[in-house]
């Protein structure tokens, strides 16, 4: 499982034109990707890490400071473009198994006590975010 932690100060996911999932002030917004062999364990240990990154201002965390996050499924995060020019996604787990365990990290953060916004699973999402700092990392379990 692999994860695109972007420190905000506000992020927003649409899809035809309508909000899904936003989040206002500092939080994180998480890009999340699933691979084949990726497990309900590593999406909770996803969610403990996302909870108690020390990124936002102050070296805290989202559980310090009661900060949003806005996960957002992304397949295209094991995109393998070493080859040629065009990607191959052959990494990337197919919908039915993808789909559940991006439900699991955010059902995990949220029994952690997190305020959790979502994207909409297999749409075409239209995301907007104000990076603050810019701060990006990227996290695997």
């Amino acid at each position: 499982m692999r994860a695109v932690v972007q420190r905000v100060n506000g992020a927003r996911v649409a899809v035809d034109g309508e909000t899904v999932g936003e989040i206002v002030g500092e939080g994180l917004c998480v890009l999340v990707g699933v691979t084949h062999d990726d497990t309900s364990r590593q999406a909770a240990q996803l969610a403990r890490k996302l909870w108690g990154l020390r990124v936002l201002s102050g070296e805290k965390s989202c559980s310090d400071l009661g900060a949003p996050l806005l996960v957002i499924s992304q397949f295209t995060l094991y995109g393998d473009a070493r080859k040629g020019r065009r990607p191959t996604w052959q990494a990337a787990a197919p919908g039915p198994v993808a789909e559940p365990l991006v439900d699991e990290v955010c059902a995990a953060l949220r029994e952690l006590g997190a305020t959790v916004a979502e994207g909409r699973f297999g749409a075409d999402m239209k995301v907007e975010l104000l990076n603050d700092g810019p701060f990006t990392v990227l996290l695997e379990v």
